[in-house]
């Protein structure tokens, strides 16, 4: 299980926006509601709590759609990224994990909204893996390297623009 007091840095997929949580504060989980699939493009949701008073944009601020009244989903107004859902009555963030710049070490805990569930979910553990290194695809992989906007998951401004 992560240790949730971990301090973790973060940022959308172009470097716009930038956080920092000076601590993780409980609940990683992924949710299979439609609205979260929805919100995350994609089969799930997932996200780990981070307490307002721990939780600092270091750069740029997110746009916010309300999914529902007091609802907030925050997303990069540049590249989209979907960064949080925040209930604005509550003290807490749910976060993103994948927005994480290192989020391999956030052990998921639970799921959510399993009414919602698809069954592709349950399709990934029999897939055939591809696999993604350069010796899988040496042109595809140097060509993305060369071509990439994404930023690095880092709090450095060096990246290719």
């Amino acid at each position: 299980m992560t240790d949730l007091q971990l301090a973790k840095s973060g940022g959308c997929q172009c470097g716009s926006i930038r956080f920092h949580a000076a601590a993780l504060s409980d609940n990683p989980h992924v949710c299979h509601c439609r609205m979260c699939q929805k919100a995350a493009g994609n089969l799930f949701g997932a996200r780990v709590g981070v307490l307002v008073r721990d939780l600092t944009w270091t750069r740029g601020q997110p746009s916010k759609f309300y999914s529902s009244e007091g609802i907030a989903r925050g997303f990069c107004g540049d590249c989209g990224t979907p960064l949080f859902y925040h209930n604005e009555e509550s003290e807490r963030f749910s976060i993103s994990i994948g927005a994480f710049d290192d989020p391999s070490d956030i052990a998921l805990a639970f799921e959510l909204g399993i009414e919602g569930k698809l069954p592709q979910t349950a399709q990934l553990v029999d897939l055939p893996n591809f696999g993604s290194s350069e010796e899988d695809d040496p042109e595809g992989t140097a060509l993305a390297r060369r071509t990439s906007r994404q930023h690095p998951d880092n709090d450095t401004d060096d990246w290719p623009t």
